[in-house]
């Protein structure tokens, strides 16, 4: 299956635990396709599979990857330098904090590549190099993120299979079908009808302070991931004492929870822009490229927007092969932007502040379908 190639570098590997999994096999006058699911685009999608792996899109640069770790730990040293060189009035830590959350979201980025396998050929060190920059430099767990971010991509905005629209209908009501399903069943967690309006003040800079930060220690804990959970304290305790020893305990406070809410408004923005004004459904079980297609988009590429959003920029392709390292996707969008032109499939790519309006405009539209179908007898 498509999914099960994407997913996994070493295929040879996992193979052997399939093995045991076996019932049988088709006969030959059996369909090797469901008929839910575009046979020739099936077809036309394994055959680019095959020249990406030909042309060498999978293997990762490290040089390339190297460079984004140095960045971030002299980014990461250079705001404890500055309180301790400057004082830790006003101007520095202004200074400080900006460095800092830069830091952090950029190490956001970086475990993203680790967790999908894409900085090593050896799995092994893709896992080690991501508890290293998801636990002791960020101070969440890896497993975690694993666990959640390898759901959303095999069914991306299908509720109920997506963990990143488990907001819908607690929070927000996403999509046109759900809005007004549950507007007729007359159900109302919140004033949908404002929600583009309250999303500013709610979910950028809340989701990393509160539920996320809450949730990854929850899980770490109830699945017993004991070696994340160590490196993770490692976090705390170098944060603690590097910065406690400069500053007051309100303004360490201080430090922790601006940093976080500023990098939980960075990450918001830019995860949501691809993901939340594109299609939201049940799992209508189609083929892996329209599955992908349907909900995500790009952002057109710029130095300034590859840096700024870790290359999710480039969402489509990263959802096609999410195992190919970043450096690579503009090399392959040329040839996914021909099979979507042949097949009829929408690629939308749109500026980044576009792609920032969009979402709040998908939230007021979602919301005035669930108003209007609230009201209506």
């Amino acid at each position: 299956q498509d999914a099960f190639v994407a997913f996994h570098v070493d295929k040879v590997l996992v193979s052997k635990y399939l093995k045991p999994l076996q019932i049988g096999e088709l006969a030959p006058d059996q369909p090797s396709v469901e008929p839910t699911k575009n046979e020739m685009l099936v077809k036309d999608f394994r055959e680019l599979r095959a020249t990406v792996e030909r042309m060498g899109l999978l293997e990762p640069n490290q040089l390339f990857f190297f460079l984004l770790l140095a960045h971030i730990l002299v980014l990461d040293t250079a705001a404890w330098l500055i309180l301790f060189y400057f004082g830790t009035s006003f101007l520095p830590f202004v200074f400080s904090l900006l460095l800092l959350t830069i830091s952090q979201v950029q190490a956001s980025w970086l475990q993203h590549d680790l967790g999908h396998l894409s900085v090593f050929r050896k799995t092994k060190w893709n896992h080690l190099l991501h508890k290293f920059v998801m636990c002791h430099l960020i101070g969440a767990s890896a497993k975690w993120w694993t666990l959640l971010h390898s759901q959303h991509h095999a069914k991306p905005n299908c509720f109920h299979k997506d963990p990143d629209i488990d907001m819908h209908p607690f929070l927000f009501t996403l999509g046109k079908k759900f809005s007004v399903e549950l507007g007729i069943k007359k159900k109302k967690y919140m004033p949908y009808n404002h929600q583009h309006k309250y999303f500013f003040i709610t979910l950028p800079p809340l989701l990393f302070p509160t539920y996320f930060h809450c949730h990854t220690f929850y899980i770490a804990y109830t699945k017993k991931y004991w070696a994340d959970l160590a490196w993770m304290l490692t976090f705390y305790i170098r944060f603690f004492y590097t910065y406690g020893s400069l500053l007051e305990t309100k303004t360490l406070n201080s430090l922790i929870s601006l940093h976080r809410m500023l990098e939980s408004s960075w990450f918001v923005w830019v995860s949501q822009m691809n993901h939340i004004p594109m299609d939201i459904d049940y799992d209508k079980n189609l083929d892996w490229m329209s599955t992908q297609l349907l909900a995500t988009c790009n952002v057109e590429q710029s130095l300034f927007n590859d840096w700024f959003t870790g290359h999710l920029n480039f969402q489509i392709e990263h959802h096609l092969f999410p195992t190919m390292p970043r450096h690579n996707y503009c090399k392959v969008a040329p040839l996914v932007k021909s099979l979507c032109a042949k097949h009829g499939l929408e690629y939308q790519c749109k500026p980044l502040l576009t792609a920032f309006a969009d979402i709040v405009h998908s939230l007021k539209t979602s919301g005035e379908l669930w108003h209007d179908a609230y009201l209506h007898k």
